[in-house]
Parts: C-alpha cells; structure tokens; sequence
C-alpha cells in the first residue's frame, strides 16, 4: 500500500508541474503514466504433485505385474483373472511335512472328528507345482470357504455331509475317490499319484499336470466367473502406509499366539519374528516346513482367528460349522499386535469379511494370510493371556 501511495504522488507531482508549461509544449510532450505493478504473493515451488510421490511400493517392479486379490503381491499380468485352486490336507503327523504349502497364498485350519484339524491350502500360482499335499478327504464347511474365492475344489472323497455342496453345479471339483452316497461329480483319478516315500492313506498327492487334465476333462473354466469380484475380498492397507494397529487403543501384544487348547493333538502355535514382521507357524511344538521348499517353515503376515458355532452330527463325531448367516468374534493379528474383530460371511459364495470393534472394515496387510478356525467356547493363549 505504501508503495501505492508514493508512486501517487510522484504522479500527481509530474502532473503540476507539466500544467505550468506551454500549450506547445503540452502539445509536444505526453505524460508518461507511472506503471504500478500489483504484489503478487508466490507459492512455494511445487518440485513433486501427489501422484509424482506415489510410493514406489505402489508401481509395480516390472510392466505387466498385477496385484495378487489374494495377497496384494506382485504376480504375472498373466494371473490377474485366474483361479486358484483349494486343496484338503491332513495334519496328522505322519502326513508331515507337507509339500508347497509354503507357496499358499491362504491357508486354513479347522477342527474335524477326532479331536485333529485338517488344513486347506489356496494357491493363486499353482500351475509349476508337481507335488501338493498331501490330499485328504473333505468337510463341506471347507468347500463354502473354497467358494468364496471361487477356487477349484480339489480332494480326495469324503464323508456322505459333503454331498449337497459338492454336486452342486456351481461347485467345480476334483476328487480321487467317490464320497459318501452315490455321488461321484469331478471324479478323476488321474489327477493324483501315490508317492513311494510316505505309506498310504497319507501318500496321495496332486500335481499341476494332472489338475490341469481333470479341468480340460471337465471343461471347468480357469478363469474367474463372470460375478466374482476379484477385488471384493480383503480390504488390503497399502504397502506404504501397513496397518500397524497402533491406531487401535485396546490392541494388543501379540508376539505368541497358542492355540493348543483349541487344537489339542495338533498344539499349533504362531511365533513372531520383529525382523520381517512375519508369524511362523509351529505344529507338535516344531516348525511346520515345507519339504518341496528347503524345509522353509511356513510364516505369514496376517493370523485370523474365527471362533464359530459348531455342532456334532453324529456318533462319528462328525462336525458342522456355521461359516455363513452369522456374525461372531474373532482377532485380528499382524505385526506382533492383535485387535478383537467380528467376522460374517452372507452367503455361500460371499467373502468372509472382519470388522473392528468400530464397525469398519479391517484392512489386512500384504502378504501371505492364515485363518484358524475355533470352536466357539475354545480359548487360545497370546502371549500369556487368555482370549475367548
């Protein structure tokens, strides 16, 4: 303003002094207005926009990658729309070690007569592997958690309870043996081969040539259906900003988790490792390794626990847990910490989604993810303390 007002009067000044001139002097000479520059006030230089300062994290390592829907890592573009398989495997200690669990993407375990737990494997990327398992028989409520990520069901029989979901037309199978019943939808023998070095009925084993056979047989598609949100799964947090649970005021140390009450023969536990902010899980208090991978101890970076209403079927001991139409308790754990969650799944071919205590859903971080299955009433043991 100041600058203003001087160049003003510096103005006005020229003015009076060229009226005491002469009119041909007035007429000769022009009056040189004062130019007066505005003050503008500049920004800072803007080096980087936003998008500039994406997360290298966020761009993928090489052209062509995409995310992986079921870890949110890097995978061939060429994977992008195909589907995974699920395999059953039992835990029985005779049946370990298993073979390419470690290159599962998700794995489950739950609960099956007889006090042991049986595991299912998910592989997004399966098509090198030429021996998976071992392969067991099946439980229908591990073929509804197979329907939500549309996989290819692949097991070995089952108990006459797995009927009804398995002759599904929507369900796509492959077993090495009829089920319970007269049933025998994607039987195909072919796609398994007994190993010479573990005595039956542990010895039965998959391979990606013969799954791959037993889907042309089939004519099972090998890539996602038509009204399966790929992206609808997990809510992943970005590799940038992980989801540390320091936001969550009531999480957790978590650094052991134990759930040897929840499954007494098996007496799996979880170990976490500060250095890669990975869980190592633990079966028969020793490390649970992959025998196709260097004896590579399984490990992951996401831990759910889903405790579920069951029931017993019969004098068998048979199981049956409700996966969907309810809401229920669980946590949540990932580097080293742990939050309480609820979980639900709507329908059979509907994502299990995990809640916090604030109604949001939970983001899981990048990377592998297990999910134990507890019956409702069990407990588990995190670093001391009881959870229920």
């Amino acid at each position: 303003m100041k600058r203003v007002q001087v160049l003003f009067l510096v103005a006005l000044s020229s003015a009076l002094i060229l009226s005491g001139c002469n009119k041909e002097e007035e007429a000769s000479e022009t009056v040189v207005q004062p130019i007066v520059e505005p003050i503008v006030e500049t920004q800072p230089e803007e080096t980087e926009t936003e998008e500039e300062t994406e997360d290298e994290t966020d761009l993928p390592p090489e052209e062509g990658m995409v995310r992986n829907s079921l870890t949110n890592e890097w995978i061939d573009g060429d994977l992008e729309n195909a589907r995974p398989i699920a395999v059953m495997s039992p835990n029985d200690s005779n049946a370990l070690p298993h073979y390419n669990f470690s290159k599962a993407d998700i794995l489950y375990e739950c609960p099956v007569e007889g006090g042991i737990t049986r595991s299912m494997a998910v592989f997004k990327d399966w098509e090198d592997l030429d021996r998976i398992g071992n392969v067991r028989s099946s439980r229908d409520y591990f073929v509804y958690w197979a329907l939500e990520w549309d996989s290819i069901y692949v097991h070995f029989g089952g108990p006459f309870y797995i009927n009804d979901i398995i002759e599904q037309e929507s369900t796509n199978n492959i077993t090495g043996c009829s089920y319970g019943g007269t049933g025998k939808v994607g039987l195909y023998e072919n796609a398994f081969y007994r190993a010479t070095d573990r005595s039956a009925p542990q010895n039965a084993y998959a391979s990606a040539e013969g799954i791959n056979e037993a889907i042309s047989k089939f004519d099972y598609s090998k890539t996602y259906r038509e009204d399966y949100y790929v992206a609808d799964h997990f809510k992943f947090a970005s590799e940038s900003e992980p989801n540390t649970l320091d936001s969550y005021s009531d999480a957790v140390s978590a650094k052991e988790i134990d759930l040897k009450k929840a499954y007494p023969i098996t007496k799996t536990s979880f170990t976490y490792n500060e250095e890669d902010g990975l869980y190592y899980r633990s079966m028969y208090g020793k490390a649970d390794t992959d025998a196709a991978n260097n004896n590579q101890q399984l490990a992951f970076k996401n831990v759910f626990v889903q405790f579920t209403y069951h029931e017993v079927r019969d004098e068998h001991g048979y199981l049956a847990f409700q996966v969907h139409d309810t809401t229920r308790d669980g946590y949540y754990f990932t580097n080293g910490k742990a939050i309480h969650v609820t979980w639900e799944k709507t329908a059979d071919y509907e994502p299990t989604r995990y809640f916090d205590d604030n109604g949001n859903e939970v983001e899981v971080n990048t990377g592998k993810t297990m999910i134990c299955i507890v019956k409702d009433g069990d407990s588990i043991n995190v670093d001391g303390n009881t959870l229920n």
